[in-house]
């Protein structure tokens, strides 16, 4: 299982440089060959940052599509996640996005975070890129 973080996303949903490497992995979450789970927090940032880009019909399909993935879930935060992730962002030397990202991905016990950002490194779950997992599967 793992962790999906929200920069996954942005890549497809702003046409970024490694969207097609994201494209390939959220196909695998989509019919279920690899299992994932996003925050509602990532799900909001999206929404926020989308909206703040003017991408209200794109984000209308983002989020319509999340109900087709066979092997998404979305795990939602408790206020006792949120304010473990203020002890884990002081600790780490975390932003607080990724901090509540941390602390969802040890609740759920997952395999990796699957994301392009280096501050996952050297925490105690591994960070994997879309490509690493591409080629396992």
């Amino acid at each position: 299982m793992y962790l999906v973080d929200t920069n996954i996303f942005l890549e497809v949903l702003l046409s970024q440089r490694r969207k097609d490497e994201c494209k390939k992995f959220l196909g695998m979450l989509r019919n279920g060959k690899v299992e994932g789970v996003v925050t509602d927090f990532t799900i909001h940032s999206i929404i926020v940052l989308m909206d703040g880009l003017g991408k209200l019909d794109e984000l209308k399909v983002f989020l319509s599509s999340l109900t087709a993935y066979k092997g998404l879930y979305v795990y939602t935060t408790s206020i006792f996640d949120e304010v473990n992730a203020v002890e884990v962002a002081k600790k780490n030397n975390l932003d607080m996005d990724d901090a509540v990202q941390y602390v969802a991905a040890l609740s759920i016990n997952a395999d990796a975070i699957v994301s392009f950002d280096h501050d996952f490194d050297n925490l105690g779950i591994p960070r994997k890129e879309p490509k690493q997992i591409i080629k396992v599967v």
